[in-house]
């Protein structure tokens, strides 16, 4: 039974979604206006693997994860670069969408973007205004949070120790410092809407209330974000929520951790800030950091904590990875067993699986389950040099796929681990579309010489292309450590 750490109540919960076996989840997404770093990938890695896990034990899940596509932030950067706003979330959402697709992460059911929900957000306000939780002010609209007496129940914090935080704007024309802007009057050259109290524009709080309600209901099931947001952010979005609608607003509230550069707070004015791209393009880590490697690293470490993010732990995690590919290719070879060998793997692969359900039931304990499975892998290796049967090998591996899925793992051949991160990690063969190959065996080495050739002069789409070309025609390459390659067809 999953236990999860809600941060509202302080403690590990047993999960009951509000329907049976159906869960509605909103995970707060990023601000479009830079490329995402290494906290931005922990953030989508865990929320990404909750969501694997609950349709492991087969609930279904309703995924809505936002854009903030209208923010100070953008308005700057577009007129920093001399461009609209609409061109330089656009440029970001891209660029957001190709390093999640480097790590795996699948795409949410639903993917709002602020400005699509003009209306919503100007009804929600609308409503705050009737019930006498906001009010306005020379066109511009504050929550007050001195009407909502449980402010402050999510990060305990009580209102009157509260002071002016991040993106709270001091302005004596509010009732109190931590009132909050629900509506944004216009100012010249910014992007504007109509409303009823004048154009303007939504404040960053308002648009994941609305967009959560629209798409999920007055009440769901999991929020969920990094500890950065749990104040202001998340205990504005409860204040605003539950003073139009109500209700309560989401029932378990779950929060990643942050990430450090070598045991410091990464920061960008101490030096050791790093976007997702620049890790998988710096020199030292290109051999090393491929979109599972830099997978396995973030779920070594429970989600909950800090994470230490450094190149030794990096390299741990691709050694990892190495010996569990290792295994994988000698499972996909023919080999004898007995009865008894063949018996140990079933007990082994049944006894995993209960520990990995009882680690990841455990606030969803990540390094737990990985520590099982790299058990299963030093039992396998020593049950094959034991023999093990054809048909217990595809059962073994079929197995490290199953409970790799849960993480995003173990699904390449090893062939397509091997690679170098400049190519296509996450390229998927659709063997049922591969075309049977005409060219002999000469035309092969020939085109693996050309292949080897334009990866030693660093031309890695090139490279990927005869990689691609050759897999579409039905033959598999296995890179050597030596840097040759051998093939079948």
């Amino acid at each position: 039974m999953l236990k999860l750490f809600n941060t509202l109540t302080g403690r590990q919960e047993v999960f009951e979604p509000i329907e049976p076996q159906n869960v509605r989840m909103y995970v707060c997404g990023v601000t479009v206006y830079d490329y995402c770093h290494i906290g931005h990938a922990r953030s989508a890695l865990v929320f990404d693997v909750l969501r694997r896990y609950l349709e492991y034990s087969d609930y279904a899940v309703t995924f809505v994860k936002n854009f903030t596509d209208v923010d100070d932030k953008i308005i700057k950067r577009a007129n920093e670069q001399g461009v609209s706003c609409d061109a330089v979330t656009a440029k970001y959402i891209q660029a957001y969408h190709e390093d999640m697709g480097k790590l795996g992460i699948r795409a949410p059911t639903e993917e709002p973007k602020a400005t699509e929900h003009i209306a919503d957000i100007v009804r929600l306000t609308e409503r705050l205004i009737t019930k006498g939780f906001a009010y306005v002010v020379d066109g511009d609209v504050y929550f007050e949070v001195s009407k909502y007496p449980d402010y402050g129940r999510l990060s305990k914090r009580r209102l009157e120790d509260l002071q002016a935080g991040a993106r709270v704007d001091v302005d004596e024309r509010k009732h109190h410092p931590m009132d909050f802007a629900l509506w944004k009057s216009s100012k010249p050259g910014e992007p504007a809407w109509e409303s009823p109290w004048g154009p303007g524009r939504p404040g960053w709080h308002i648009e994941c209330s609305a967009m959560s309600i629209r798409h999920l209901g007055d009440t769901f099931d999991i929020h969920g974000g990094g500890m950065d947001l749990i104040f202001p952010h998340h205990e504005n979005e409860i204040a605003q929520s539950c003073g139009a609608t109500g209700k309560e607003f989401a029932r378990y509230w779950v929060h990643n951790g942050f990430v450090q550069i070598n045991k410091e707070k990464m920061s960008k004015s101490l030096g050791n800030f790093f976007t997702i791209r620049e890790i998988f393009e710096k020199s030292e880590w290109s051999e090393a950091v491929t979109g599972e490697v830099l997978r396995y690293f973030l779920l070594s470490t429970h989600y909950h904590g800090p994470l230490d993010f450094s190149d030794q732990a990096l390299k741990e995690a691709k050694n990892a990875l190495n010996g569990f590919y290792d295994l994988f290719a000698r499972l996909g070879e023919t080999g004898q067993g007995s009865p008894e060998t063949d018996y140990s793997l079933q007990f082994s692969i049944g006894f995993t699986q209960e520990m990995f359900r009882k680690g990841m039931n455990d606030d969803l304990n990540t390094s737990v389950a990985l520590a099982e499975l790299q058990q299963l892998k030093s039992s396998i290796n020593k049950l094959l040099g034991q023999g093990l049967s054809t048909e217990a090998r595809r059962v073994a591996r079929e197995e490290f796929r199953s409970l790799g899925n849960c993480l995003g793992l173990f699904q390449l051949d090893r062939w397509q681990f091997v690679v170098p991160v400049s190519e296509s990690l996450l390229v998927n063969i659709d063997e049922t579309t591969a075309v049977p190959s005409t060219l002999t065996d000469t035309d092969i080495e020939l085109l693996l010489e050309e292949r080897k050739k334009a990866r030693s002069q660093k031309d890695f789409q090139r490279a990927d292309e005869i990689r691609k070309s050759l897999a579409n025609q039905g033959i598999i390459i296995e890179d050597k450590p030596d840097g040759t390659a051998r093939w079948k067809r």
